[in-house]
């Protein structure tokens, strides 16, 4: 019983038993090592329950028997006993507020005796007969399982199409028997914890024979719903039969389901109601077929659908429980109360119907723990709530009357007045000190509340609701407080605008200044995030005034917005349509509806046209070989807007297009549609010749012809090739040959008597799968020619210096060799050096002279000179030797010293003396320039000194070298000599050269 007679003393932590854990239903193995049985029970409640247990109905009096014991409610029971502990067990539990009662759990017992001691004879069968060996297993309690040995452990019997193990019988099945048959058999019988085995001796030749099924399922297989249905089917029979599985009703097999190893064992799990019917498992082989059939059937143990609650109900009301479950019969339901102390009926205040109870005008005896049961004939289970029943008097410490309730001129209002009472209380209200009455405006509600409508200024002040039952009176009070309404001044209207323009939408109203006031504006039935959409949305105004700005307005942005205005005493909208123009949305599926080999009928549907007309559609097109999407002439020119058709000109025969299109108004050009479907054009013959044609060169007795190919694009069919045709200049007939491959830009004929460099007419043509095309223009090309056969004469080589040296020849008699001759190569290599290593240079023409540059100084070098053309080269002449130069002077002019008169400069400086490997001085070279200008001007000299005008206008760059018969020699750094201001300038120069710390004196005189 719970009861709550003042409702700040109540705790709503107390409450009856509830489950947390029920009990399992258990199989206990009698050889188990264990020898204990633990059966599962947790309650909360509080106070906390107490835990009993029953067993098939009767209480369990855990004192009287040491082998039951308690651990938190589970029941431990040692030593258990299969003729004293075999049943039905459900756990109890109590405390002061009711009693209620577990699931049930079976608590059974897996035994497996021994065979009986008894020897089996032997069982003869002829080979090809079939044969059944019996296992008969022993007394037993539980599942079991079956196997074979054959003949000694482990070799067990294999399952195939030929062997079965039933699973129901434990038979050993042999369809057809075998010479490799004979041998002993030994079955064995195993259960959760047991294992036993029996053994017996088994197999002339016998004839084919119909399927007969040995191993059938019943007639009728009662399957529960989730479990694992296994039907068994085996037939003996010579040949072999096959087995196989279907629905007599046509339908499909189960796809969940599984066959075994021979397909003697279908199983289907986790059986449903569409898994139920008639199965048919058909044996056959070439004798005859045989069919067995069973129906299987679909139930299911109650289980929960909707449960019961706790219900926490106030004397003299009404409670009711509704629970359903679901099940196959479908369910009965009973009701207890307390458990064993009472079983509800449908009489007097207690109604019962299906899974609903009721009672009416609950009293403090109604109190406790209620179970609804539902249960058919494969099970029972139970659902627990407890009912407390509360009598308190009004209470409103916890629902004061709101202490300010602010409404609007004109308005409605309601002050809730909801006090904690039970029973229900009867309610009174006053204003400041004087009794409400009510009238057509002010209405008390049948929850206490007060209501009054079209409120007025003088509705303004204190109000008091006082609630009253048997237990007692209490009252609460709160002010009421009229505000002025808020009225919009200036609403948003209806705009018209396009793309990329900004607007403003007004919102303006008038308020009661003592009211916040919160402006919020929504697009299209969105609250706008201003945050979020700051690129678009901005709130400006006054505190009055909420408006809307939209900067760079959008497509998107056209629709509904609302201003929606709120105070903490009304709530009001005004709402306006933007209309917004922009270009064309993309136009829509555009189709290829015919081609050409050089057309393409197109069609399509308008998209949107955002509130502009529009004007005209434009073409796009794509291939492989194009850049991008290009625009393509049509038919019409200009595709006006009302027009969603056109014909595409001037496409490339056999290649592949796509299009789309592209809608434009008087605002601007919208976005493309998406692609077209890809097609190909139609072949045409090709229209495109090579260019370049031309050729040449080659080895002997060929003639190279080349050209560029036609890309893929012109070629304008599939099957693309070349016709090659040449003819001797001057003569008429034409040879022609053909090239299959597209990518082919050579052809090379070969025939020992093609003269030498002779000329040919040559022609390449083209051709595809729909003809030939037209030949390129003829042009000239010339058949490979010979090599020279001569080498040139009288070659001469001389030292011109170190690095250089200059060889000449003359070229081999006309009528004593064949060959044209292009130009001739000298090679030169240094003594002691490979001669396939050598420096090669060629000339062009009839030059007879060539000059070698970068060799080594005092070098003694090999030089040979050999024709050359086109064919290659030819034999070379007998080598000349030549020896370089000794190399100039390496040390350049030192001690340069300059002096000035009135119209001259005089230079002088100090000797070079070569060394002992290097060319003797013959002079030196004065090389000078005006500072500004780039062109140098040299003096060469055999003396040490040099004489040059005054610079008047400019500085004098001048540099120094010697030079010998091997070049010239080191230079010396540059000298700077500055112009001179005035005629009649004296003194001391000081120069610096570039050459480190080296200081040189000039002298003006």
């Amino acid at each position: 019983l719970k009861l709550c007679y003042d409702c700040n003393a109540y705790d709503s932590s107390l409450h009856g038993p509830v489950f947390l854990q029920e009990p399992n239903s258990l199989i206990f193995p009698l050889d188990s090592e264990e020898k204990k049985v633990k059966l599962s029970c947790e309650v909360k409640g509080n106070p906390r329950p107490t835990i009993g247990w029953k067993l098939n109905g009767s209480s369990i009096d855990v004192g009287m028997d040491y082998r039951y014991s308690l651990l938190e409610g589970s029941l431990l029971i040692n030593n258990p006993n299969k003729s004293q502990d075999a049943g039905t067990y459900q756990c109890v539990a109590t405390n002061p507020f009711g009693t209620i009662v577990s699931r049930e759990a079976k608590l059974q017992f897996a035994y497996l005796e021994n065979f009986k001691t008894r020897s089996r004879s032997t069982v003869s069968v002829r080979q090809g007969q079939g044969m059944v060996l019996l296992c008969g297993p022993p007394p037993h309690s539980g599942e079991l399982t079956y196997a074979w040995i054959f003949n000694e452990y482990p070799s067990f019997v294999q399952q195939d199409s030929r062997r079965f193990v039933s699973q129901e019988t434990g038979n050993l099945y042999i369809a057809k028997v075998e010479s490799s048959d004979a041998g002993n058999y030994t079955c064995v019988v195993t259960n959760t914890g047991d294992q036993q085995n029996d053994g017996m001796n088994p197999p002339r030749v016998m004839g084919e024979y119909e399927p007969k099924i040995e191993v059938q399922f019943p007639e009728t297989v009662p399957s529960a719903k989730g479990t694992t249905v296994k039907l068994e089917c085996f037939a003996l029979g010579n040949p072999v039969p096959t087995i196989s599985w279907r629905r007599a009703d046509g339908k499909q097999l189960p796809r969940k389901a599984r066959r075994h190893r021979s397909s003697g064992l279908l199983e289907i799990p986790n059986f449903q109601q569409e898994d139920a019917g008639l199965y048919e498992c058909v044996a056959e082989n070439v004798r005859g077929r045989n069919v067995a059939r069973g129906q299987l059937t679909f139930y299911a143990q109650p289980s929960w659908t909707q449960r019961i609650s706790d219900v926490r109900a106030a004397i003299e009301e009404r409670v009711s429980w509704e629970c359903r479950a679901s099940g196959r019969p479908k369910p009965s339901y009973r009701w207890l109360k307390d458990w064993g102390f009472a079983v509800l009926f449908p009489q007097g205040r207690v109604q019962l119907e299906q899974g609903s109870l009721s009672i009416a005008n609950v009293s403090l005896s109604d109190a406790g723990m209620y179970q609804c049961v539902a249960e058919n004939r494969h099970g029972v289970i139970f659902a627990s709530a407890e009912l407390s029943v509360i009598a308190i008097g009004p209470d409103f410490s916890k629902t004061l009357l709101k202490k300010i309730t602010l409404v609007k001129v004109g308005g409605e209002v309601i002050i809730e007045c909801k006090p904690k009472a039970s029973p229900r209380p009867t309610y009174s209200w006053k204003k400041g000190k004087d009794i409400l009455r009510e009238n057509e405006r002010i209405t008390v509600l049948e929850d206490g509340s007060l209501r009054i409508v079209n409120v007025t200024k003088s509705d303004a002040g204190s109000y008091t609701c006082v609630a009253t039952n048997h237990f007692g009176t209490a009252s609460s009070t709160g002010s009421l407080l009229v505000k002025d309404p808020t009225r919009v001044m200036v609403s948003p209207f209806s705009m018209d605008v396009t793309v990329g323009e900004s607007i403003v939408l007004p919102c303006q109203v008038s308020h009661d200044h003592s009211l916040d006031i919160v402006f919020t504006w929504t697009f299209n039935g969105h609250l706008i995030d201003f945050e979020k959409d700051g690129d678009h949305f901005e709130r400006v105004g006054g505190d009055s005034a909420g408006d809307l700005m939209i900067r760079s307005i959008q497509l998107k942005h056209a629709g509904k917005y609302v201003c929606m205005v709120q105070t903490s005493v009304d709530k009001l909208s005004a709402a306006a349509d933007l209309i917004v123009r922009g270009p064309p949305g993309p136009p829509e599926a555009v189709t290829i509806d015919e081609v050409t080999d050089t057309t393409a009928q197109l069609s399509w549907r308008p998209g949107a046209d955002n509130h502009s007309p529009i004007t005209m559609y434009v073409v796009q097109a794509r291939t492989p070989f194009s850049v991008g999407w290009q625009a393509v002439s049509t038919v019409p020119e200009v595709i006006d807007g009302r027009t969603f058709t056109a014909t595409v000109v001037g496409l490339n025969p056999w290649v592949e297009y796509e299009f789309r299109v592209v809608a434009a108004n008087l605002i601007g050009i919208g976005e493309p549609s998406s692609p077209s479907e890809k097609r190909r054009t139609e072949e045409a013959l090709p229209e495109v010749t090579p260019a370049n044609v031309s050729g040449g060169g080659g080895s002997k007795s060929e003639l190279v012809i080349t050209w560029e190919t036609v890309p893929e694009e012109l070629q304008n069919g599939g099957g693309f090739g070349y016709v090659v045709a040449f003819r001797p200049l001057g003569t008429v007939s034409w040879m022609q040959t053909v090239v299959a491959s597209p990518d082919a830009a050579r052809y090379v004929f070969r025939n020992e008597s093609l003269p030498p460099f002779s000329p040919y007419e040559v022609k390449v043509g083209v051709y595809n799968n729909k003809g030939e095309g037209s030949f390129s223009p003829v042009t000239v090309v010339y058949s490979a020619e010979e090599e020279p056969t001569r080498a040139p004469t009288t070659v001469l080589a001389r030292s011109l210096s170190a690095s250089d040296v200059e060889v000449s020849w003359a070229p081999p008699w006309e009528n004593q060799h064949k060959g044209r001759i292009q130009g001739y190569e000298v090679r030169c290599w240094r003594h002691g050096e490979k001669e396939e290593n050598a420096k090669r240079i060629r000339t062009v023409g009839n030059q007879t002279s060539t000059r070698v540059s970068n060799l080594r100084g005092n070098a003694l070098y090999h030089l040979a000179v050999r024709a050359y053309n086109t064919a290659g080269t030819g034999p070379s002449s007998a080598a000349v030797n030549v020896t370089t130069k000794k190399p100039p002077p390496s040390q350049p002019p030192g001690n340069i010293v300059w002096n000035s008169s009135d119209s001259k400069i005089i230079l002088n400086w100090d000797q070079v003396k070569a060394l002992d490997n290097e060319s003797e001085v013959r002079g030196y070279k004065v090389l000078y320039r005006w500072n500004r200008q780039g062109s140098t001007s040299v003096i060469e000299t055999n003396k040490t000194s040099v004489e040059l005008s005054l610079p008047f206008e400019e500085d004098y760059i001048i540099e120094i070298k010697p030079f010998s018969d091997g070049g010239d020699g080191s230079s010396s750094e540059q000298i700077r000599i500055p112009k001179i201001s005035s005629k009649d300038g004296r003194g001391w120069l000081y120069l610096y050269l570039r050459f480190p710390e080296m200081l040189f004196h000039c002298n003006f005189l």
